[in-house]
C-alpha cells in the first residue's frame, strides 16, 4: 500500500467518525518551549490546557514532525528518523479510552477501509497501574498479548512542561526472523510500535526525565494518538526499514548512484546512505517551512542535519555537488503532499549551504591534517578533544567526520574532553539566551498566576494612560507571589488592564512608569509568558508597591511613537522588496526599535545596491503620499481572502487584526499584525536604508533608520561628505567620487611599485640562499628568514624561486618572515624529495610547536601563519630534525 493511500485511509476513517480534518502545522513551533514541532499534538496544546476553545470536539491530522533526540540512531535501526509524519486523532473532552482503543483497532484490522492487519499479530502495552486500559484491551486481545510497562515506555509528555498522561501502545509482530519472542518487552525490532494512544489528562512541570511534578489535572480528559506514517508504510510495503519505503527509497538510491556505491553491499555504507536519505528529507522540509541554516536554535538543527548528510556523501566518495539532485528526488516523492518544497527559495538555501560546507570541508581537512601531524609528532595516539571541538565549533567541521578521519589515521579522540566542552558551550548558550527576561524561562510557572489573576486586557491601541489595578507582584526568577516591593526592587507586575504593548512580532515592548500612592516604578520590559497574561518588568523608584493597589499606567509616548514609526516602516520595506524582487521575498524576521528597524527576508542572492536604492526611494514616495494607516479585526480565512500577508513564525488565532497602509479597497500594503503603528505614512518623516547583508543561506538583511534618526544620519553624512570634499579639493559634492577614485588609483599604483621593489629585494637573496643549502642525509635543506614586514605572498614567491633553482636535487625549502605580529611561512619540496618520502605538509607541522599553530597544504607545498617570531630558530631546528627523520 502506497504511503499516500495509508495517509488517505487514516484521515477518511476518522473523518467518518466525526473528526475535523486539520492540515499539518508548520514545523516551526509556536510553542516557546520548543524549537520544532516534535509531536502531532503540539498544535493542539492550547486546547488540551484549556487556554483556547478547540475548533471542534474531535480532530484528526497528519502532522509533520522533527525529532533529533535520537539522531545518533538514525540509519542504524529500522525505526528511527529525524523527520516523519504523525497521523493522529484527538478528542478534547469528548471520548476517552473507551473510544480511542476500539477506533484504533477497527482501522488496523479492517480489510476494506483500513490496513488489514492480522489480529493475531497485534500486541498492546499499557501503563503499569492503568487497569481501565487493560480491561478495555482484554475485550479485544488475550492477556498474553497485553503487557504492562513503566513510565519510560508508557507515560508520554512533550519532554517539556505541558500536557501529559499514561499511554497504550499497539505493536505489530514482524515475525521470528526479526528477533526474539516475548512481545515488546523482549524485542522492539521484531515487535514494531505502530500506534501510541495517549490518555492526556495531566499537566506536568519542569524536571529531567520523569522526575517532574504533576501540576494539576487538565480541564478535561483528552485523547492524543500518534501513528507513524513511515512505520506503517514499512510494514504494509513489506520492507526492512522505513528508509526503504516509497517516499524514502528513491532518495537513498540516488545517493548511492551519486556516490558510486550499491545499497546492500556494505553495512557501513548502508548506514551512511540511510542517514543521507533521512537528513535530506528533513532538511528540505525545514527549509520549506522557513528555517534557514544558522549557528543557533532551529537554524543550527537544520545546518547540522544538512552537513551530516553532505558529510555522509563525502565519506561515500562523492566529491561533486550533490544537494540539488538529492533535493529534486525529495521533491518527487514528497512534493505531491507538500507543494511548498517546489519553492525556488528551498533549492537556493540548500545549494548555498552545500557551497558553504564544501568550503568548510576544504579548510577543515587542512586543519585536521595539522592536528594529526602534531599529535603524531608528540608521540600520542589520541587526538586532543579541544582540537576536535575547535574543528566542530569554530570551523563547522562535523564531529562524526573527525572521528572517521582520525580512525583512518590510526588515532582515537578524547571523546570525554570533547563532550565536556560541548556541554560547557550549551550551558553558556542557554544562560546567554535566558538573560533576565520574563519570557525566556519555563512558562508553566506562570499558568497558576493567570488562573488567579485572570486575563490581562490590553488597551494600548486606544490609550497610553489609564487607571489599573495590580493583580499580582511576582518574583522574576520563580514567578512566586510577592506581598510588596520597595525602592530598588525589580519584579514582575500584573495589571488587570494595561496600555503597555508586550514584545511581540519583532516589535520591542513599551517602556514607561507606574504611579501609585506614595511612589513610582519604571516599566523596563513587558512580556507575555503565557497567552492572556501580560507581565510588566518594573524597577521601583520610590515608595512601597502593594498587590491590589490602583496605579496610573503611563506609557512613554516618545518611545511608543518611535517604535510605531519603525514598525510601520517595516511593513513598507516588506512590500517594497516584494515589488522589487517578487512575491518570494517574504519576511523571515524583523526588529522594530525606537528609530530603527531590521528586516530579514528571503532572497537567493545578494540584492544589488541599485535595487536597495529603488526600494528606499519607493518607500519615501509612499511617505509623501501621506497614506492612511488603519486596522480592522476579521477572521483568518477572510484576511487571507483579502490578500493579507501572514508573517512567518507568528501565531494567529481565528480572529485576526489586519493592518492596511493606504485605501482600504486597494491598500499599498496589507498584513496580519498585532503591533502598533502611526496614523498616516507621512508621520514616518523619512526612511534611510543603511546596509544589505547576508544572515544565512537564502536570507538577506537590511537595516534602516526612521524619522528623526534618519534625518540625523543624513545630516552626519552631509558633514562627512563636506570634509571629504575639502580633503580632496573638490568644489562641488558631485566631484567627490571622481577625485576620490583618482586618489585611490594613484595610491594603488604606488603600492604596486612598492610591492615590486620589495619583491626584487627579497628575490635578490635567492641565489645566495641556494648556495647556503645544507646537506641532511642527501637532502638539500634551505632555511631562511626573510626581512621583517615581508608579506605572505613574497614569502611564497621566494620559496618557490629557491625550489626552482635547486632543479632535480632532493631539496626542502623553508622560508618565514615576521610581519605585523604574524609569522607567514612556506615549506616547499622538490619531486626528488617527495620520492624519498618527505611531505611538505607534515614537515610544516613541525614548526607549529615553536611559532604557534595555523596552516596546512599538500605534500609538495604547505604554508601557514604562526604568531611567535621569537620561536623561528627553534622551529627551523625542529624542521631540520624532521627532515633527517623522514628522509632516511
Amino acid at each position: 500500500m502506497k504511503t499516500v493511500e495509508i495517509r488517505r485511509r487514516f484521515l477518511a476513517h476518522f473523518e467518518a467518525l466525526g473528526h475535523l480534518v486539520v492540515p499539518s502545522a508548520s514545523l516551526v513551533s509556536e510553542d516557546p518551549t520548543l524549537l520544532l514541532v516534535n509531536a502531532g499534538m503540539v498544535p493542539f496544546k492550547p486546547y488540551f490546557l484549556g487556554d483556547l476553545p478547540p475548533p471542534a470536539k474531535r480532530a484528526t491530522s497528519v502532522q509533520k514532525v522533527v525529532r533529533t533526540v535520537d539522531i545518533e540512531n538514525v540509519g542504524k535501526t529500522s525505526r528511527h528518523a529525524s523527520f516523519f509524519q504523525m497521523c493522529g486523532n484527538f478528542s478534547f473532552g469528548d471520548y476517552f479510552k473507551e473510544g480511542a482503543i476500539p477506533m484504533a483497532w477497527d482501522l488496523l484490522t479492517s480489510v476494506d477501509k483500513g490496513y488489514g492487519f492480522d489480529p493475531e499479530r497485534l500486541w498492546a502495552t499499557v501503563y503499569l497501574d492503568d487497569d481501565e486500559a487493560y480491561d478495555l484491551w482484554r475485550q479485544i486481545l488475550p492477556a498474553e498479548r497485553i503487557q504492562r510497562r513503566g513510565k519510560e515506555d508508557n507515560y508520554w509528555s512533550m519532554g517539556v512542561p505541558g500536557p501529559c498522561g499514561p499511554c497504550s501502545e499497539i505493536y505489530f509482530d514482524r515475525g521470528p526472523e526479526h528477533g526474539a519472542d516475548g512481545g515488546p518487552e523482549a524485542d522492539e525490532e521484531r515487535y514494531l510500535e505502530v500506534w501510541n494512544l495517549v490518555f492526556m489528562q495531566y499537566e506536568r512541570g519542569p524536571g529531567p526525565g520523569y522526575e517532574y511534578p504533576i501540576l494539576r489535572d487538565l480541564p478535561a480528559k483528552n485523547i492524543d494518538t500518534g501513528l507513524g506514517l513511515e512505520r506503517m508504510a514499512t510494514i504494509l510495503q513489506g520492507v526492512e526499514n522505513l528508509y526503504e519505503i516509497d517516499i524514502s527509497r528513491p532518495v537513498l538510491d540516488l545517493a548511492a548512484a551519486l556516490a558510486g556505491v550499491r545499497y546492500g553491499a556494505d553495512p557501513a555504507a548502508d548506514v551512511s546512505l540511510r542517514i543521507v536519505a533521512d537528513h535530506m528529507r528533513t532538511g528540505a522540509m525545514l527549509v520549506a517551512d522557513g528555517v534557514s541554516p544558522t549557528n543557533e536554535g532551529r537554524g543550527y538543527v537544520l545546518r547540522r542535519l544538512l552537513r551530516r548528510a553532505l558529510s555522509g556523501m563525502h565519506k561515500l566518495g562523492a566529491r561533486d555537488p550533490v544537494a540539488l539532485e538529492l533535493l529534486e528526488s525529495v521533491r518527487k516523492v514528497m512534493g505531491p503532499i507538500y507543494p511548498d518544497l517546489d519553492a525556488p527559495i528551498v533549492a537556493s538555501i540548500i545549494a548555498g549551504e552545500e557551497e558553504a560546507f564544501r568550503s568548510t570541508l576544504t579548510r577543515g581537512l587542512a586543519l585536521f591534517d595539522t592536528a594529526v601531524a602534531e599529535t603524531k609528532s608528540g608521540g600520542s595516539s589520541q587526538l586532543n578533544g579541544a582540537r576536535a571541538f575547535a574543528l566542530h565549533d569554530t570551523y563547522g567541521f562535523p564531529y562524526e567526520l573527525t572521528v572517521e578521519l582520525a580512525a583512518d589515521a590510526g588515532l582515537s579522540i578524547d571523546e570525554a574532553e570533547f563532550k565536556r566542552l560541548m556541554d560547557q558551550q550549551r550551558r553558556a548558550a542557554k544562560a546567554d539566551r535566558a538573560e533576565r527576561r520574563i519570557g525566556n524561562r519555563d512558562v508553566s510557572a506562570y499558568r497558576p498566576v493567570l488562573e488567579r489573576s485572570g486575563t490581562t486586557v490590553f488597551t494600548g491601541y486606544e490609550e497610553l494612560v489609564r487607571e489599573s489595578t495590580v493583580t499580582a507582584l511576582l518574583d522574576l526568577d520563580s514567578a512566586a507571589l510577592l506581598p510588596a516591593a520597595t525602592e530598588g526592587d525589580e519584579l514582575g507586575v500584573v495589571l488587570d488592564i494595561t496600555p503597555f504593548y508586550a514584545e511581540s512580532g519583532g516589535q520591542e515592548s513599551d517602556h514607561g512608569r507606574l504611579v501609585f500612592p506614595g511612589g513610582t516604578a519604571d516599566v523596563i520590559d513587558v512580556q507575555t509568558p503565557v497567552a492572556g497574561l501580560i507581565v510588566h518588568r518594573v524597577r521601583v523608584r520610590s515608595g512601597e508597591l502593594l498587590a491590589g493597589v490602583t496605579v496610573s499606567a503611563e506609557v512613554d509616548r516618545s518611545r511608543r511613537a518611535a517604535v510605531s514609526r519603525a514598525h510601520t516602516a517595516t511593513h513598507l520595506v516588506h512590500r517594497a522588496f516584494r515589488v522589487a524582487l517578487g512575491e518570494t521575498a517574504t519576511q523571515a524576521g524583523s526588529l522594530n526599535a525606537p528609530g530603527r528597524l531590521r528586516f530579514d527576508f528571503h532572497s537567493p542572492t545578494a540584492v544589488p545596491a541599485s535595487v536597495v536604492r529603488d526600494v528606499e526611494e519607493e518607500i519615501n514616495e509612499v511617505l509623501l503620499r501621506d497614506l492612511p494607516v488603519s486596522a480592522f479585526i476579521t477572521t483568518q480565512a477572510e484576511a487571507r481572502r483579502l490578500g493579507a500577508m501572514a508573517l512567518f513564525g507568528e501565531k494567529y488565532g481565528d480572529a485576526v487584526r489586519v493592518v492596511d497602509i493606504g485605501d482600504h479597497e486597494a491598500p499599498y500594503a496589507r498584513e496580519l499584525c498585532g503591533g502598533t503603528h502611526v496614523a498616516r505614512s507621512a508621520q514616518l518623516g523619512a526612511v534611510t536604508l543603511l546596509s544589505e547583508s547576508s544572515v544565512a543561506a537564502g536570507t538577506r538583511r537590511v537595516e534602516g533608520l526612521v524619522g528623526l534618526d534618519a534625518f540625523r544620519h543624513l545630516a552626519r553624512e552631509r558633514v562627512l561628505l563636506n570634509q571629504v570634499a575639502s580633503a580632496v579639493k573638490a568644489t562641488r559634492s558631485e566631484e567627490v567620487p571622481e577625485r576620490v577614485n583618482d586618489v585611490v588609483t594613484r595610491l594603488r599604483e604606488a603600492e604596486r611599485q612598492l610591492e615590486g621593489l620589495r619583491a626584487d629585494v627579497v628575490l635578490a637573496s635567492a641565489a645566495a640562499l641556494v648556495d647556503s643549502a645544507r646537506d641532511i642525509n642527501g637532502v638539500a635543506l634551505v632555511t631562511a628568514q626573510a626581512p621583517d614586514a615581508t608579506g605572505a605572498k613574497d614569502v611564497r614567491t621566494l620559496a618557490l624561486d629557491i625550489r626552482g633553482r635547486l632543479g632535480e636535487r632532493a631539496a626542502v625549502v623553508v622560508v618565514a618572515a615576521a610581519t605585523d605580529g604574524k609569522v607567514p611561512h612556506v615549506v616547499a619540496i622538490t619531486p626528488a624529495a617527495r620520492e624519498r618520502g618527505l611531505s611538505a605538509r607534515e614537515l610544516r607541522g613541525a614548526l607549529d610547536a615553536h611559532i604557534g599553530p595555523g596552516g596546512g597544504g599538500k605534500d609538495d607545498l604547505a604554508q601557514g601563519a604562526g604568531s611567535d617570531a621569537g620561536g623561528l630558530p627553534a622551529a627551523f631546528a625542529a624542521l631540520e630534525a624532521a627532515v633527517a627523520g623522514q628522509g632516511r
